[in-house]
């Protein structure tokens, strides 16, 4: 695997220093400061990658960019509204821009309105440390009692209902007010932030928009950039619902492996492809991720390695980012996997033999505890967590344990 680092720019807490420090070979970055739909421009690309190969003194860093994460897909472009295909437009062009400065892999997601969810973004562990976290019970307070959405009772059964009834009374104004930033706060990094207003002008838009319609605004956004894409030498990856399951009522169709599988098999291009994060398919039982590595490998283009402890039986209940290895996911597995499809890719001769991982989220401990550093994005941490994951695959990989070939 190759070992990447993700970065947001120059207002980044962590630094390309320390970066280095980590043992990252390259590095993961966007350009958040860009509205969504708009072109990323030759010049903005330029600006970020002499950033990426400097050190704070100016001496070469020997760090690339060499992910992109994200190049946002619009709400327009998800409900087919507005100036939807002018925004493809953009989104075409901006991947000839990444082409032309060299960069092959961008990953993306096609989840409605909300990215990623959480009900704490610093929940208190055990060992003084805190990680994020989804409540499931907290969620359905949100939805009831801050959002209001109209019918959300019938989501929910009635215990849930009770219980997030009590825990929401219970709650003072600034925990209301903080549960209600934590659940719409978006991507990080994202410059735009939702409030409980906008929620609800696209909840309302997405009225007419159920999982069959989404799933087709999707296929149609693929086969128009897809045939760019493999043209000019890229790798899409879309990136799993996080969480994996149908929240606010709204459709969810990047949650499981069949999912995975009818939109590539729709879009049937080597351009596009998966990011398969351990840690957001993880969060459902029913998602066996060594399994997908093993079947869905070839079109794994990016990996997310994190891991997560669910809280419940089932699929929609509480979660909560565990130790990379210690949760639900076997990281061991998995791991062995990617190696063995690396394997295959030397042997077929394929350039993207070395597929490339990024150590994801992580707790906060030590001195992350005193920075002011995106929710999930710790520095020390996610050195851990590198250092834990590299560790699984050196030992995998030496000859002493089966895997000496791969």
């Amino acid at each position: 695997m190759r070992q990447t680092w993700r970065w947001f720019g120059p207002d980044d807490t962590t630094g390309i220093d320390d970066i280095i420090q980590s043992g990252a070979e390259g590095v993961v970055s966007a350009l958040h400061h860009v509205p969504t739909g708009e072109i990323w421009t030759a010049e903005e690309i330029a600006k970020r990658q002499e950033a990426i190969r400097r050190r704070s003194d100016g001496s070469p860093s020997g760090l690339e960019w060499e992910v992109v994460e994200s190049l946002p897909v619009s709400e327009a472009i998800k409900k087919q509204k507005g100036d939807w295909r002018g925004h493809i437009a953009a989104y075409r062009q901006s991947l000839a821009n990444l082409a032309e400065a060299g960069i092959e892999t961008v990953c993306y997601n096609f989840m409605p309105v909300l990215d990623w969810t959480r009900t704490d973004l610093a929940w208190k562990l055990g060992h003084g440390g805190t990680c994020m976290r989804f409540d499931a019970i907290d969620f359905a307070g949100f939805d009831l009692f801050i959002l209001k959405r109209n019918a959300a009772e019938i989501d929910y059964e009635e215990s849930i209902r009770e219980e997030a009834g009590k825990r929401f009374s219970a709650m003072s104004g600034s925990a209301q007010s903080t549960l209600a930033y934590n659940v719409t706060c978006g991507l990080p990094g994202a410059a735009e932030h939702l409030t409980i207003e906008d929620v609800r002008a696209h909840l309302a838009e997405y009225d007419s928009i159920d999982s069959q319609r989404l799933r087709r605004h999707f296929i149609d956004f693929l086969e128009e950039v897809a045939p760019t894409a493999e043209k000019l030498g890229l790798r899409l990856c879309c990136h799993p619902d996080d969480p994996p399951f149908p929240l606010l009522g709204l459709p969810r169709i990047m949650s499981t492996e069949a999912d995975f599988v009818r939109i590539m098999d729709a879009v049937n291009s080597s351009a596009n492809g998966m990011t398969l994060c351990s840690g957001s398919l993880g969060a459902r039982p029913d998602n066996d991720l060594p399994g997908i590595m093993a079947r869905l490998g070839s079109r794994v283009h990016f990996l997310h390695l994190r891991n997560v402890k669910r809280e419940a039986a089932g699929i929609g209940g509480s979660f909560h980012e565990s130790e990379h290895l210690d949760g639900d996911v076997d990281m061991v597995a998995l791991i062995s996997e990617v190696l063995r499809e690396e394997a295959r890719r030397r042997q077929a001769g394929r350039s993207d033999h070395r597929i490339p991982m990024r150590p994801d989220h992580g707790h906060h401990i030590l001195d992350d505890l005193k920075r002011q550093c995106q929710p999930g994005y710790p520095t020390v941490g996610r050195m851990r967590g590198l250092a834990e994951l590299r560790g699984v695959a050196k030992a995998l990989s030496h000859a002493g344990v089966g895997l000496g070939d791969v």
